[in-house]
């Protein structure tokens, strides 16, 4: 989030994240217009689900299960946001917003989106009953947006986690529909899918690019035996990857993002790479190719978050921009996992730190955001 970016307030609706820079004088707002071709993932965008989704007052989801299973479909699909994301925003605006998905996801799925940190009681797809919250941390929603897929019985299908293009949705749709996920990966439906792209779709780059942030081979990352003095980052990328060039061109050429990953010993692999031995942090032999397979992801580039004693701390391979890649590095730095700390609770404790530091006036009488 940028202090000094005004936000568009015309239909901000007053809750959580956005109720507690409001309530502080935090947040201004004007008309500015927001790009569909691009996302800035600084800005606090305010989250409206479809008209088509569920009104669940009760946040029953064994009942949203039934009702699915009663009318023929595939099951049920949820979505995880939270307030002011804007990975969340332009999801539900291109993806959700096309008409074709829309009618395809209407057509297999009961649809409910859910708010990561409401705190109210649900009924969990095969009756449990919790706290939304306590849902969504049981389910791994550490990303926001996260889509989880349930079956007729109420048995978890899918998650997919991050901002997906309407053309990624489009293949996650048909990969469940098709009923795919019986047979293959996730990441092999989408293999597939790659198969049939032209060539001019894709980076014409054959080779991987090139920063001085980056250790060369060999690479031994054991860290099982003893610590290491900083923490580890794994950057997963692809040849002919335009969103690997992407990231390179205005994610890692950041200055910010430059001086914060000085603090990391930073390993870039070629998920392609299936000859290469590379020695894990936990001390086993892998290829760059097989690690990508194992944790499940299916774009690059992918990220892998390791702390200085080689225990894992965060992964993902959803698209991170600049905002997101600077509190996925401070979430490391600042050991906010040994608090029990989610991502995305940490992600938001730093937008509030933002907009204090962008508003100090405001912060003269000591009162805490929201009071």
């Amino acid at each position: 989030m940028d202090n000094n970016r005004p936000v568009n307030c015309d239909s901000l609706r007053i809750g959580l994240l956005a109720a507690t820079l409001l309530s502080a004088g935090y947040l201004a707002c004007s008309s500015a217009a927001w790009s569909s071709d691009t996302i800035d993932d600084s800005e606090i965008k305010h989250i409206v689900y479809p008209e088509w989704f569920s009104e669940s007052p009760f946040s029953d989801l064994e009942e949203e299960v039934l009702v699915a299973r009663s009318s023929g479909k595939l099951g049920l699909m949820v979505l995880f946001t939270t307030e002011g994301c804007s990975y969340c925003y332009l999801f539900v605006r291109n993806s959700l917003g096309d008409p074709v998905l829309a009618a395809m996801v209407q057509a297999h799925f009961e649809a409910v989106g859910l708010e990561i940190f409401d705190d109210r009681e649900m009924t969990g797809p095969r009756g449990a009953p919790m706290s939304i919250k306590q849902f969504a941390d049981r389910e791994g929603a550490a990303f926001a947006p996260t889509l989880l897929f349930y079956g007729p019985d109420g048995e978890r299908l899918l998650k997919v986690v991050g901002y997906q293009s309407p053309q990624r949705f489009r293949i996650i749709l048909e990969y469940l529909i098709g009923g795919h996920f019986r047979t293959v990966t996730l990441a092999d439906f989408f293999q597939r899918d790659a198969a049939g792209v032209q060539p001019d779709a894709l980076s014409d780059g054959a080779e991987l690019r090139q920063d001085p942030l980056f250790s060369g081979p060999p690479y031994d990352l054991d860290r099982s035996a003893r610590p290491a003095r900083r923490p580890l980052l794994v950057i997963f990328e692809k040849t002919a990857c335009a969103e690997c060039d992407q990231f390179h061109a205005e994610v890692l050429s950041a200055s910010d993002v430059r001086e914060t990953l000085a603090e990391f010993e930073i390993v870039r692999l070629d998920a392609g790479d299936g000859d290469m031995g590379v020695v894990a942090p936990d001390g086993a032999t892998v290829t760059p190719a097989g690690w990508f397979e194992a944790a499940g992801f299916t774009r690059a580039p992918a990220l892998v978050f390791f702390s200085e004693d080689g225990a894992k701390v965060l992964e993902t391979d959803s698209l991170v921009l600049r905002q997101r890649m600077m509190n996925s590095l401070n979430y490391v730095l600042e050991r906010a996992y040994e608090k029990g700390w989610t991502y995305q609770r940490f992600a938001r404790s730093k937008a509030i730190e933002r907009w204090q530091a962008g508003n100090p006036r405001e912060m003269q009488d000591g009162n805490p955001p929201g009071k």
